[in-house]
């Protein structure tokens, strides 16, 4: 089974948009021996309880899910760089400048994106995410020491830069938040147990896997008011304000993605899709009248898996792409 951070490889693009809207290409090739993600000791897990700061220097593609201080001074010019962080679902990531040297008026430029985009989309999609697309990009060159410290508002978010002049770079450090109610969410393993509440807000959560897997919801609340059930209609979900989607695709946003199944009636019990997809994601679309809570869990597929059918499993998906 691969590592918790080696499902970059479900992508071979990632896409970074550059300033004034425009979009432009980054191509990762594969990792191999210079593997860019960190994955901690428990050494290095016992210095960080003990209150020491980790700091590590930055490559031109990265990845880190953890805090500390990381730097990047450029060595050549370095026209296409990201770097991608990650927490756990209850968590947001806040990343604060400490040192900043570049040429904005030279065409450098250093950006934060809430959120990460890959293969062209993003995530969030534009219909989960409280804000504009404008305004999840905070542009160091336009707002220099006005904004010296972003917070995301999901477990990902990410920086792309450019920088010409080698010697140039900057230092960030990045810190993590509690968020109580865990919205948007990559998952960083291939499996794991999960439960989403929306608390009387008028917003839509996407939980995103990105392995296939076999997904199983065990609980379902939908409409649950004063411990009352309200009455769903018989039949689809059709003008329902509040239900779950489980989509299936091979890129990153939700929105982009192909609907498998939608849940729209409470029930308590277990529920079971097997969804080959590069990605899976489940959806939990809210009304804000009431508190939606559902609860599932999530392993990767594997082939054997694919012969073996169950009789609460509904149809499979995908199953070419494995």
């Amino acid at each position: 089974m691969p590592s918790a951070f080696q499902f970059q490889c479900h992508f071979v693009l990632i896409f970074l948009a550059a300033s004034k809207g425009e979009t432009r290409y980054l191509e990762v090739r594969d990792a191999g021996e210079d593997e860019p993600f960190l994955l901690l000791s428990e050494d290095l897990k016992r210095e960080l309880s003990a209150g020491q700061i980790y700091r590590r220097s930055l490559r031109c593609i990265d990845m880190l899910s953890i805090e500390g201080q990381f730097t990047f001074t450029a060595d050549q010019p370095q026209l296409h760089c990201a770097t991608f962080f990650i927490g756990e679902p209850e968590e947001l990531i806040t990343i604060e400048y400490n040192f900043v040297n570049i040429d904005c008026q030279g065409g450098d430029f250093l950006k934060v994106f809430d959120g990460w985009i890959l293969k062209g989309e993003k995530f969030p999609s534009s219909l989960d995410h409280p804000l504009t697309t404008s305004q999840r990009y905070v542009d160091f060159c336009e707002s220099g020491n006005i904004q010296r410290s972003i917070r995301s508002s999901q477990n990902v978010a990410m920086i792309f830069f450019r920088i010409h002049q080698p010697g140039n770079g900057f230092t960030v450090t990045i810190k993590k938040n509690t968020n109580l109610f865990p919205c948007n969410v990559i998952s960083q393993t291939p499996s794991g147990r999960f439960t989403m509440v929306i608390p009387h807000q008028h917003r839509n959560c996407s939980f995103s896997i990105i392995y296939p897997v076999v997904i199983k919801i065990s609980d379902l609340i939908l409409g649950h008011l004063n411990g009352l059930f309200l009455k769903k209609p018989s039949a689809g979900c059709a003008g329902v304000g509040d239900f779950v989607e489980l989509l299936g695709g091979a890129g990153l946003d939700p929105s982009k993605m192909f609907p498998l199944a939608d849940l729209c009636h409470s029930f308590h019990g277990s529920a079971q899709m097997k969804i080959g997809c590069d990605n899976t994601v489940l959806r939990m679309v809210s009304s804000g009248k009431h508190i939606n809570r559902v609860t599932f869990e999530y392993h990767q597929l594997d082939l054997q898996e694919t012969e073996m059918r169950k009789e609460n499993s509904i149809e499979e998906f995908c199953f070419p792409s494995i």
